[in-house]
């Protein structure tokens, strides 16, 4: 019966062993899809598909642009200029996981009334050239910031910088390096990174994650004044994330939530864009200190 005993033991105890290698394996091929896709899941560009076919801003003068990155590479949007004599307040728009910016040319009217306004793919987007990622979409913000301030008709002490979701994690970091006048977060969050953990919970994301965009990490940083914008259902950003970035900001001006409206929809509501073109409007047309 001993014999017998302990030959079930051992049968048992190789089971075990067996269960936790098959465990172990499917727990590092999971790792390793994450880390190998992880591209694919954070940016998930829509290929040169245009939201908007002809995109024109009943408001403003519109043109499509080409601007080269630092390293040369091709990224496409428009520039959009009030039809009358400047110097004009400028804002440059970042735009959030899978968008292309077209619609940003048609809307400019409603949102961003007598401002010159900058909107261009990120690199993979539209018809912008590159792979994309958290480094070049912060160098080329900050290269974008600059090209519209540079401009003769855009005044470079009046400049906002617009993120919605993704892209409000490039509207953080280029506002930290740049005196940037006034910043709207549309749908923000603390990080990627802890948005990732929430969602991969058995996975070591810290590790194999490479485009974090930790916000929380530069909100105490910012010196403009800052406009949060937050869906009212929200199963993307959870407000949980939102709350713990608001807490960060150094210059917070209100911190809203858009009635009826979800993460998709949010920046094409009439509301939304009454909100964001009120904040700015008022804040430009005041005296420069």
């Amino acid at each position: 019966m001993r014999e017998k005993s302990k030959v079930e033991a051992m049968n048992n105890s190789k089971k075990v062993a067996g269960l936790a290698g098959i465990v172990s394996v499917l727990w590092m091929g999971l790792t390793a899809a994450v880390a190998a896709n992880q591209k694919r899941l954070l940016f998930n560009p829509l290929g040169s598909r245009r939201e908007v076919l002809k995109p024109y801003s009943s408001g403003h003068r519109t043109r499509p642009i080409v601007v080269r990155s630092k390293d040369g590479t091709r990224l496409s949007g428009w520039l959009m200029t009030p039809p009358v004599a400047g110097p004009h307040p400028g804002v440059v728009y970042f735009g959030g996981r899978s968008e292309e910016i077209s619609w940003v040319a048609r809307d400019a009217g409603k949102l961003f009334p007598g401002m010159a306004v900058l909107a261009v793919n990120y690199r993979g987007y539209g018809d912008s050239h590159g792979d994309p990622a958290e480094e070049h979409f912060v160098e080329d913000g900050r290269m974008l910031y600059d090209w519209l301030s540079e401009r003769h008709h855009v005044d470079p002490k009046r400049m906002a910088v617009v993120g919605r979701s993704l892209g409000s994690g490039v509207a953080v970091q280029v506002a930290m390096e740049r005196e940037a006048h006034s910043m709207v977060l549309i749908t923000p969050y603390d990080s990627i990174l802890a948005i990732a953990k929430r969602k991969f919970k058995a996975i070591p994301v810290e590790y194999v994650l490479q485009h974090k965009f930790e916000s929380v990490k530069y909100a105490h940083q910012i010196k403009a004044p800052t406009y949060v914008l937050r869906a009212a259902i929200d199963d993307i950003v959870p407000h949980s994330h939102t709350d713990l970035l608001v807490e960060k900001l150094g210059m917070l001006h209100a911190d809203e939530i858009v009635p009826d409206s979800d993460h998709i929809n949010i920046p094409y509501l009439e509301s939304t864009q009454t909100r964001i073109a009120s904040f700015l409007s008022g804040r430009f047309n005041q005296p420069l200190s």
